[in-house]
């Protein structure tokens, strides 16, 4: 096991600290694989060197801090003995001695103990950022994104296959190390996949992915003849927050902004940055009614945010009392296509500004914004 854990390290190691760099906030390590196994098969003590024996190489491929390290190799060896108790603890059944009328009970308690692995393990690590890991703490970037969850309950699977290996027919866990370095590239390229869909900055979708979301609803709608309405929504003197108190404060404030759209807003509704201060999201399965419902609740709740951030100085700063614009536009009586919706939202989101802002407006078929260049800052 060991042998074979170094082997996926050492093939693995460029395109895992590719991923490790360009993830911001919780990092799926496919060592579990290796790790989960040992703890169901294992005396603790080898469980713990074989833990040891993985995390001093990704020391060496990777330098992280200590302190990280030590943290991490924790978290890791806690996970293995909680798998291990919770399996000894449900199961009468010597793995070796698996037959067809008991094997689909036991392989549903080893599934049961890589849950336990993996949620103390997200639970520790998700306590650490939300102490210090992230400005802005959210359930996604806590606890991972769906893709990160979905990795890990494969790495899970995956382990829980090693263990059935191991103790049937041994050699063949070598096949696992291809395996997991076949899931350590898919799992990068999903990461790239990823973030040419996702706005860095705020952690919602950019132009391209809220774009491909939204025509994938707008078709849906329009074979279902459901109803669906686009927010377009600009803070209001967002140039004076950055020219006040620096861009990192302008940068929090559309953090939170994008936090708060995503409490604010359905499950499946579509959040989105359209650029500089503007965010989109997309109602889908909406009535007309509750379309202008939400986009007051999406003023009242940025309205009411308050942004804990530095000023030009470095010093403590709180930002309250901001405004937006709100253009709505719906579908299908404002538009039959995305760029109507949104050049329907726009004129709306102008006729905002001009009244005052602070204000939701709603489109007026036939009417945009005039054709004038937009500066975002």
């Amino acid at each position: 096991m060991a042998a074979c854990a170094t082997l996926h390290i050492q093939l693995t190691r460029r395109q895992e600290e590719r991923r490790r760099n360009r993830t911001t906030a919780v990092h799926i390590d496919l060592g579990g694989i290796w790790i989960l196994p040992a703890a169901l098969l294992l005396p603790i003590q080898l469980t713990l060197l074989l833990i040891l024996i993985i995390r001093v190489q990704r020391w060496f491929n990777s330098r992280r801090p200590p302190h990280k390290f030590v943290f991490t190799t924790f978290t890791h060896a806690a996970a293995a003995l909680l798998a291990q108790r919770v399996f000894l603890w449900l199961s009468s059944d010597n793995l070796g001695r698996l037959d067809q009328s008991s094997s689909w009970a036991v392989f549903g308690l080893l599934l049961l103990a890589g849950f336990a692995y993996a949620a103390l393990q997200a639970v520790m690590i998700g306590a650490l950022l939300a102490v210090d890991g992230t400005t802005a703490p959210t359930l996604r970037n806590i606890l991972g994104s769906k893709a990160d969850n979905l990795l890990d309950a494969s790495t899970i699977g995956l382990g829980t296959i090693t263990t059935v290996l191991i103790v049937n027919i041994p050699p063949a866990i070598v096949i696992l190390v291809l395996i997991s370095v076949v899931g350590n590239r898919l799992a990068e390229i999903n990461q790239l996949q990823s973030e040419a869909r996702t706005d860095a900055k705020t952690g919602v979708f950019n132009v391209r992915g809220w774009s491909e979301s939204a025509e994938r609803a707008l078709t849906r709608a329009a074979k279902s003849e459901a109803k669906l309405a686009v927010l377009m929504i600009d803070l209001d003197h967002f140039k004076w927050i950055n020219d006040t108190y620096g861009h990192p404060a302008g940068d929090d404030v559309l953090r939170n902004v994008a936090q708060t759209l995503g409490e604010v807003t359905r499950p499946s509704d579509v959040v989105g940055r359209f650029g500089g201060e503007e965010f989109l999201v997309l109602l889908p399965d909406i009535a007309e009614e509750a379309a202008k419902a939400a986009a007051d609740r999406v003023l009242t709740a940025i309205a009411g945010l308050r942004v804990v951030t530095t000023d030009n100085h470095g010093g403590k700063a709180t930002i309250t009392g901001r405004t937006t614009s709100i253009g709505v536009a719906l579908f299908p009586k404002d538009g039959s296509t995305l760029d109507e919706l949104l050049q329907s939202a726009d004129g709306a989101v102008y006729r905002a500004k001009e009244g005052g802002r602070n204000r939701v407006e709603y489109a007026e078929k036939g009417r945009s914004a005039p054709v004038t260049p937009k500066h975002h800052h």
